[in-house]
């Protein structure tokens, strides 16, 4: 069984071919260094017709990188971002938000489903506003969530309309932005700034890059000398084209979009056949293309000797994630195990 049709993450894909094609281009000829290439202007300018509005953008090498240099732009070290408990920035970035801000706290919001509420924002904000307390500046949305849940454009709403009422900005990190736009079949804008999102950290890694995240500020503001952060930080590739060609190969076409609804389809295909196995439920709602397991620990065990590898995700559930090179065949045959391993 070969690496590629396992379910432990859309990280393990490799590179579509839209974007290996794009990247094979941009290495066909000499171009300026630091970002002062062609691609990397054509590749700006396909972001700003896709959202449909001017916005500044910039390319660096990975999400945390993103999200950490994002959330430093909007405040200094004695403010603090609201996030969810379970968001990325907090479990998985090893305080690279808080490094890069030189100390700015993250205050932990809760909310079914991975998702902060405005009530939650609003507790955290109000609870205390005395001068020992770090100044909440900020909040941020991970679209799609790391349950695989969506913020429909009503929350996202409901959540600005608390954020200009505390004078917060907001942040999302959107690793799976393209699947929560699949999801919802929604225009992008409608998710982003027509709902008073200020920064966007736009995942291609998960989408079939091999490797580039591009921030995008809505808020020309908070973009101020957002390039010499990216260099003092390392993020400012000599040859960008070599991150900025492949987005071009993923907007032109709608690639970006194909590539998400076909793993989202495959993580649909694979959570109904999971339905109504003996001991196996779902954790999450299936909304993109994660699917969160609840399986006996002796299934998951027998799984993992037979060469499938996945993650164990929040209360020991197992996640599968699926990307835009996983195939329905691969799907039945781990469908066809769990079958196999939960009648017998």
């Amino acid at each position: 069984m070969s690496e590629s049709e396992q379910f432990a993450s859309d990280n393990y894909s490799g590179i579509c071919p839209q974007a290996w094609k794009a990247m094979a281009e941009a290495n066909g000829s000499d171009e300026p260094a630091y970002g002062e290439d062609s691609w990397t202007q054509r590749a700006a300018d396909g972001l700003r017709a896709l959202f449909d509005t001017d916005c500044d953008v910039y390319f660096v090498f990975n999400g945390t990188a993103a999200n950490s240099l994002a959330l430093a732009s909007i405040g200094q070290s004695f403010h603090s971002v609201i996030c969810h408990e379970l968001a990325h920035i907090e479990t998985d970035e090893c305080g690279g938000p808080e490094y890069a801000s030189n100390g700015a706290k993250l205050l932990l919001g809760q909310g079914p489903d991975g998702k902060l509420t405005p009530d939650s924002i609003e507790h955290l904000v109000t609870k205390r506003s005395d001068i020992h307390y770090p100044k909440p500046k900020a909040l941020s949305l991970t679209q799609a969530t790391e349950v695989g849940t969506v913020y429909t454009p009503d929350e996202l709403r409901a959540i600005r309309e608390t954020a200009n009422h505390y004078k917060l900005n907001v942040h999302m990190d959107g690793a799976r932005f393209a699947n929560a736009v699949a999801a919802l079949e929604v225009h992008p804008s409608e998710i982003t700034w027509k709902v008073g999102v200020d920064v966007l950290c736009f995942s291609g890694t998960k989408n079939g890059l091999a490797l580039g995240e591009a921030v995008v500020f809505f808020n020309h503001e908070l973009a101020e000398d957002f390039e010499w952060r990216c260099k003092q930080a390392g993020q400012l590739a000599s040859k960008m084209r070599y991150i900025s060609a492949p987005w071009c190969g993923l907007l032109e076409g709608d690639v970006w979009l194909e590539n998400a609804r076909h793993a989202n389809a495959c993580a649909e295909q694979l959570a109904k056949g999971l339905e109504g196995l003996p001991g196996i439920g779902l954790r999450y709602p299936r909304q993109v293309n994660g699917v969160f397991v609840e399986m006996p620990d002796p299934v998951q065990a027998a799984l993992r000797d037979k060469g499938w590898k996945f993650y164990n995700f929040i209360g020991g559930s197992a996640r599968l994630m699926c990307s835009w090179s996983t195939t329905p065949e691969q799907v039945d045959r781990f469908l066809a195990d769990v079958r196999s391993l939960v009648s017998g």
